[in-house]
């Protein structure tokens, strides 16, 4: 322990204009504190459950992992000072960010209120919400 408040500090990514923000909090907690940032996009495989075309889950894929490379290299822009590094996991997303923050001693997790489903998917039970239940960290909920 080097006397770090957050030596790793996990920000949770999905791309959206509503996400930018804890994006901006999270690489700019990162700075002042010397941390290692870790931006996490997880790839929601969920809605490849119901596809039944083999054509329609591949062209779907790519455009999926086109989103996920581009939202991530929109935290590497704005990186400028932090020490960071990008990730691409598969999966639910809080289930992935927990597993993340578990696996690589995370000390802080840094998420928005609202990614890309807004307010439907806030009433039905947000990432956020799920982080947050079964974070083995802090977490700190940007708006």
């Amino acid at each position: 322990m080097t006397g770090r408040m957050f030596e790793k500090i996990l920000i949770a990514t999905d791309g959206s204009e509503r996400n930018k923000t804890a994006v901006e909090e999270g690489l700019r907690i990162g700075r002042r504190c010397g941390s290692k940032v870790f931006a996490v996009y997880v790839t929601d495989l969920s809605a490849f459950e119901s596809a039944s075309a083999d054509m329609v889950i591949r062209d779907t894929w790519v455009v999926v992992q086109q989103e996920a490379e581009a939202a991530l290299a929109r935290v590497r822009t704005m990186a400028e000072g932090a020490e960071l590094e990008t990730v691409l996991l598969e999966g639910k997303p809080a289930d992935g960010i927990v597993r993340f923050a578990a696996e690589n001693g995370i000390d802080l997790i840094i998420i928005g209120t609202q990614g890309k489903r807004g307010l439907e998917r806030l009433l039905l039970g947000s990432v956020a919400e799920q982080v947050i239940r079964l974070a083995p960290c802090k977490v700190l909920v940007v708006k």
